[in-house]
C-alpha cells in the first residue's frame, strides 16, 4: 500500500493511528519519503506525540507516505508511490500529509498524524474528503518531528469523524479539555463568513453551510489575505532550505524538489523582513475579526483538485494554499470538514477557523457543522 511507507503494529488495542513519516518513531528511520534520506540510522526515541499515544493505548498501523520532505501541494511521489485519493483516484491526494488523509479516507486506519506548515494537512483533509485539524501554533509538541525548527509547522490529526479528532488530540495534547470540545449543542454561536474567491459551487456551499447550522451568520473582511499568503511561501522556503537544503547537493532528490529547493534558497533577507511584518499585521487582523465572532468560515481549498495527469503535466498547484497558508502565517488553529457540493459526488472543504488556543471550540463548533451537514 502506497498510502503507508511501512506498515507497522505498535501499541495497545485502542483506535488505529498512522504517523507521518516527518514523525520520529523509535526504532525506525524518519526518511520524510526521500530517496536522499533513505540511509538515515533509525529514530532513537519516539516523538513526544507519538510517546502520548502509545501510553493512551493506541495502535500505530503504519508510517504514512508524503509529498517528499513535506515540501508540496500535490502529493505526488515518483520514489515512494503516490497516495490514492480515496474521493477519486484520478485526483492528487494533496500534500503534504497524502498518505496521512488516503489511510483515513480508504479506512486503513481510524485516524493519522500530519503535519501542517503551508496547508499539508487541511489540503489533503479536503482532496481526500476527511477531517483535519492544524492546531494552534504551539499547542501541540513538535519534539521528535522534522523539520526540527519551524515557525510555522503544527502537527495535528486527520479522522473521519469529529469525534475521533477530538480522542486524538486529547491523547497527543497536555491540557486539551475533552468538555469543552463536547460543549453543548444549545448555545448560540455566531460565525464570519471570510470573503475569498472560490469558485461558485464551493463558495454556495459554504453559504448553504451556515444556512443549514443554528448559528448567526454575516460576512467578514480580512484584510492583508494576499500578502499573508506570499509571506507564508517566503517564510516557508527559507525554513526548508536551511532545513533541508544540504540535500541538493546528493543529487538524490525528486526533480520537482530540486528545483523548488534551489529556488527557495534565493529568498533574501528583506523578504523575511517583509514577511515578519506581515505576519504581525495578519495576525492582528485575523484576531479583531476573532473578536466579533466565534469563528471565521472560508473554503478550505479554492477548487477540487486537479488530476494526476493535469498535475505531471505542469499545471499550477500553488493556488491550491491560497485560503490555508495565511492561518500558518498567524499561527490560528484551523479545520478542514468534508463539503458537500451540489451535483458532484465529490466533496469539498469547509475551513473553521477559531481563536488562539480555543482548539476546543472549534472542534465543537466543527461537530456541529458535522451534525447539520450530515442531515
Amino acid at each position: 500500500m502506497n498510502e503507508f511507507i511501512q506498515a507497522l503494529s505498535l501499541g495497545g488495542a485502542g483506535p488505529s493511528i498512522a504517523i507521518k513519516d516527518t514523525i520520529d518513531i523509535a526504532g525506525y528511520a524518519t526518511t520524510a519519503a526521500s530517496r536522499a534520506l533513505a540511509d538515515a540510522p533509525p529514530a532513537q526515541q519516539h516523538a513526544e506525540v507519538v510517546e502520548r499515544l502509545l501510553d493512551a493505548g493506541w495502535h500505530i498501523v503504519g508510517k504514512a507516505n508524503m509529498h517528499e520532505l513535506a515540501f508540496g501541494m500535490t502529493g505526488i511521489n515518483d520514489y515512494t508511490g503516490t497516495p490514492q485519493n480515496p474521493q477519486d483516484a484520478s485526483r492528487i491526494p494533496g500534500g503534504s500529509s497524502s498518505g496521512s488523509a488516503a489511510a483515513v479516507g480508504l479506512k486503513l486506519a481510524d485516524a493519522a498524524l500530519g503535519t501542517d506548515t503551508g496547508g499539508s494537512i487541511r489540503g489533503p483533509a479536503a482532496c481526500c474528503g476527511v477531517i483535519g485539524l492544524k492546531p494552534t501554533y504551539g499547542r501541540v509538541s513538535r519534539r521528535g518531528v522534522a523539520p526540527r525548527e519551524s515557525t510555522l509547522d503544527c502537527v495535528g490529526p486527520f479522522a473521519r469523524e469529529m469525534r475521533m479528532i477530538i480522542a486524538a488530540m486529547q491523547a497527543i495534547t497536555a491540557d486539551f479539555d475533552m468538555h469543552a470540545a463536547h460543549a453543548s449543542q444549545t448555545a448560540a454561536w455566531n460565525v464570519g463568513i471570510v470573503q475569498v474567491d472560490a469558485t461558485p459551487e464551493i463558495l454556495n456551499a459554504v453559504a448553504r453551510a451556515a444556512d443549514q447550522t443554528d448559528c448567526t451568520a454575516h460576512t467578514v473582511e480580512l484584510a492583508g489575505f494576499a500578502a499573508a499568503f506570499e509571506a507564508g511561501l517566503s517564510i516557508i522556503n527559507a525554513e526548508t532550505s536551511h532545513a533541508f537544503g544540504h540535500l541538493v547537493a546528493t543529487g538524490k532528490l525528486g526533480a520537482d524538489l530540486d528545483a523548488r529547493l534551489r529556488a527557495a534558497a534565493k529568498t533574501t533577507a528583506a523578504q523575511l523582513d517583509a514577511a515578519e511584518l506581515v505576519r504581525r499585521q495578519f495576525t492582528a487582523a485575523v484576531d479583531h475579526a476573532l473578536e466579533s465572532v466565534d469563528v471565521l468560515i472560508l473554503p478550505t481549498l479554492p477548487a477540487l483538485p486537479i488530476t494526476l495527469d493535469e498535475a505531471r503535466g505542469g499545471t499550477s498547484v500553488i493556488a491550491m494554499s491560497s485560503l490555508i497558508r495565511p492561518f500558518n502565517l498567524s499561527g490560528h488553529p484551523a479545520l478542514s470538514l468534508p463539503l458537500p457540493i451540489d451535483g458532484s459526488p465529490l466533496k469539498a472543504g469547509l475551513q473553521i477557523v477559531g481563536r488562539k488556543g480555543a482548539d476546543e471550540q472549534v472542534c465543537a463548533i466543527a461537530a456541529r457543522f458535522e451534525a447539520a451537514l450530515a442531515d
